[in-house]
């Protein structure tokens, strides 16, 4: 099944989303420039989420990156839900007080965030009074709590993250007399995601990773050549101290079982991960919500078995850790991706490709065929495709779009084969996921000239 170009194009660009930063927003001159995001799915429905949204009431800009798996509804309820909690773990006391009042005597809130939303951007609105009484909970407690210190950002990220983990978790436990929300609260809990988030505000960069997506930095070298810088850790068995830290959390006897073919409990590849409460929750409680749930959770085969090895829970945690990163005026773009772009792509390429695309200047590098016999017809090819991909006008007008037409597109020779580009797109459902995952790519781009200026400030 042939794709034509412009097929290619309307598949590739359904979910694309770009957001420029206003020049003065009225509080600081920002150091994003702006972002691109897109997502391709290869699991129907899709099972990554994003976010993006910028803080009203502190400074800063919140992005994110979510993979569920089990399905949709854990990565679902993070995207909605987790800004929110780090925008409150954020907020000075007396902005608490506010926020606290205004609800107390029934005027209109403060908004905290404001979102950089695609329409497809799903919020779920059954939910939102239940998901509005545990943040406000959450923040009831950060006033009786107040120390009168000012919040750590690295911190706030660590509670957020924890605490919205607790919190669905409770929710599950809890259960709800409304059969659609019980339902919806143990599908989110039983269900898992990945999350890797930015906060970026002036030259303070922190990342937030809990699992396996990843934030790459993107640095211009004086030269003018690109190079990557990772920002986050894989939470996986290919991750030395990860395995350590697991093993070290159970007793000897489970040293063997804990990780079973580079899976947690031989059934999980993260391990770090929001909700999958089968990897948290004691045998018995497990047994308990699911006696007393809803029939369609009786019904589903995941939530019955019991992991194998089951002794000492939980075995999975949603802490994540936490990298600062000042930036500098080389760094120009932030990526944040879930893992099914670091399957098919180096991060050398990912900033090679990036860059180039955000200056509009390709860096002749020799074309290297490395090993393989090349007739002079193919050369002769490789050479025309070369002079082609420069003289053309850009066909994606979005970063992220560009780099997942190179994922999905790219041949040996690190250029994108319009016939692979149409066969990876054209496979159905079934297949597609057998080939590659779900891809979702936000690209920041910082502004050098606001980076540098705050540098000379300091």
């Amino acid at each position: 099944f042939y794709l034509t170009p412009p097929q290619v194009n309307s598949i590739l660009k359904a979910n694309e989303y770009s957001f420029k930063v206003p020049e003065f927003d009225g509080k600081n001159i920002s150091s994003i420039l702006g972002f691109d995001s897109n997502q391709l799915p290869a699991n129907a429905p899709i099972e990554d989420r994003r976010s993006a949204a910028t803080c009203l009431q502190t400074r800063g800009m919140l992005l994110g990156v979510f993979d569920g798996h089990a399905g949709c509804a854990c990565a679902q309820a993070v995207s909605e839900r987790l800004f929110y909690y780090i925008a409150v773990s954020l907020l000075p006391h007396e902005t608490l007080l506010e926020i606290e009042n205004a609800v107390e005597s029934g005027r209109a809130l403060l908004p905290i965030l404001q979102w950089h939303k695609h329409p497809n951007d799903y919020f779920s609105k059954e939910a939102s009074k239940l998901y509005f009484n545990s943040l406000r909970t959450y923040w009831q407690e950060l006033i009786d709590l107040n120390s009168g210190e000012t919040t750590d950002v690295r911190e706030a990220l660590i509670n957020a993250f924890k605490r919205l983990d607790n919190d669905i978790s409770l929710e599950a436990q809890v259960g709800d007399p409304n059969s659609f929300l019980n339902y919806l609260v143990l599908r989110v809990a039983f269900s898992g995601a990945t999350a890797c988030v930015a906060h970026v505000d002036g030259v303070d960069l922190h990342i937030a990773n809990t699992g396996d997506s990843r934030a790459m930095l993107g640095v211009q070298e004086e030269d003018g050549s690109w190079s990557a810088v990772n920002l986050s850790y894989d939470h996986n068995a290919q991750n030395k101290h990860e395995v350590e830290r697991v093993k070290m959390e159970h007793p000897k006897s489970e040293e063997r079982s804990v990780v079973k073919q580079d899976r947690l409990l031989g059934l999980l590849m993260p391990f770090r991960a929001f909700g999958d409460v089968k990897f948290k929750w004691s045998i018995e409680l497990q047994k308990r919500v699911i006696e007393s749930g809803p029939d369609q959770l009786n019904d589903n085969e995941y939530t019955k078995f019991i992991p194998p090895n089951y002794h000492t829970p939980p075995y999975l945690t949603a802490e994540p850790e936490v990298i600062h990163h000042k930036l500098r005026p080389q760094d120009k773009f932030l990526v944040l991706a879930t893992d099914g772009l670091w399957e098919t792509m180096h991060r050398q390429d990912v900033a090679r490709i990036v860059g180039e695309y955000l200056t509009g200047v390709h860096h002749q590098q020799p074309i290297a065929v490395g090993g393989y016999k090349v007739t002079l017809g193919q050369m002769h090819g490789l050479l025309t495709e070369r002079r082609a991909r420069i003289s053309s006008v850009f066909e994606d007008q979005n970063a992220a779009t560009h780099l997942i037409r190179h994922a999905v597109g790219n041949n040996e020779f690190g250029t994108v084969d319009h016939e692979r580009l149409s066969k990876m797109l054209s496979l159905p459902e079934e297949l597609a996921r057998m080939y590659r995952d779900d891809i979702t790519i936000i690209v920041v781009q910082f502004n050098s000239h606001v980076i540098g200026a705050y540098q000379n400030e300091e």
